[in-house]
């Protein structure tokens, strides 16, 4: 009988992704706070990294399929551009029990990495301006920290400006 590999100690599928594209990274923890109103501003605060840095994983719908948007946690998803940069007409933010169940992760912990099923994903074109950026690591208080190309390219994300300030 063949034996299960371990699951990394401690690891989340985002950080276990990472590990096995051998794609450097750098894991940040924080205590969470439940009563902070913004899990990404929480995150930038608690890590002391500028909000334009810090990426929040949004999760919507888009001609009915369910897309991923990662875009500063300094700013808001314009969903016209977001449906736009996959070639879509309409676009409406997932409804959280859906966007949990397709992605294994929860709300506030919600990973462009390691998804449950791999959803096209849209990085907003800002991440270009940092040598590395920070998304969450697939856990409320852990944050993952690594180059925009590096999350690009293991996502397959397309770039387009669909971040609002």
């Amino acid at each position: 009988m063949a034996k299960k590999p371990k699951k990394q100690q401690g690891g989340t599928p985002a950080t276990v992704a990472l590990a096995a594209a051998g794609v450097a990274h750098t894991v940040h923890a924080y205590e969470h706070d439940p009563a902070h109103p913004s899990y990404g501003e929480e995150a930038a605060e608690a890590l002391g990294v500028a909000a334009d840095r810090v990426f929040k994983t949004l999760v919507a719908d888009v001609d009915g399929a369910l897309t991923v948007a990662v875009v500063p946690v300094a700013g808001s998803l314009d969903l016209k551009a977001l449906a736009s940069a996959v070639g879509g007409k309409r676009a409406t933010m997932a409804d959280p029990a859906l966007a949990e169940r397709a992605t294994g992760y929860v709300r506030g912990g919600i990973s462009p990495l390691g998804q449950r099923k791999r959803l096209r994903t849209v990085l907003d074109e800002s991440a270009s301006a940092h040598t590395t950026i920070c998304v969450s690591a697939g856990r409320r208080g852990l944050e993952v920290e690594l180059s925009p190309g590096d999350l690009a390219a293991l996502t397959d994300a397309v770039r387009a400006p669909i971040g609002r300030a």
